[in-house]
């Protein structure tokens, strides 16, 4: 088992991931009838996205003596209605100060969209992926 989550009432939950005692909080979005107090559950779903990405790069990185140290994600998700859902999640990561040669870059590219989470999600849902590489 990876993780118990209790209905906590009014919108919200508590998840505990058992590895590790961490716990974390899901609320309803003012959208849906919530306080927007904590993370949506759809809200966590591409944020994972995000942090799956940068930690297959990571990966990669650490395999190929690249230093990523300091690179970062902004996530934004996009919602659709009938059904509810979500419809895009645009991911623009942003790499610190190379140097990154050019088969780096594709090294850790090819990383971030074989990702777990990038490979799970609905074919129809669409994934916006940009990077900005230091110049």
């Amino acid at each position: 088992m990876t993780a118990t989550i209790t209905y906590v009432g009014n919108l919200r939950t508590e998840a505990t991931h058992l590895l590790s005692g961490t716990t974390v909080l899901t609320d309803a979005p003012p959208d849906n009838q919530g306080l927007g107090a904590a993370f949506s559950p759809t809200d966590n779903t591409a944020t994972s996205l995000g942090t799956c990405m940068l930690t297959t790069m990571g990966i990669s990185a650490r395999n190929h003596g690249i230093n990523m140290d300091g690179a970062h994600a902004e996530v934004t998700k996009v919602m659709a209605a009938n059904p509810r859902r979500i419809a895009k999640i645009t991911v623009k990561i942003t790499m610190p100060a190379g140097p990154f040669s050019e088969l780096d870059q594709k090294k850790l590219e090819a990383a971030a969209h074989g990702c777990p989470v990038a490979l799970s999600l609905h074919p129809d849902l669409e994934q916006d992926v940009q990077f900005v590489w230091p110049s």
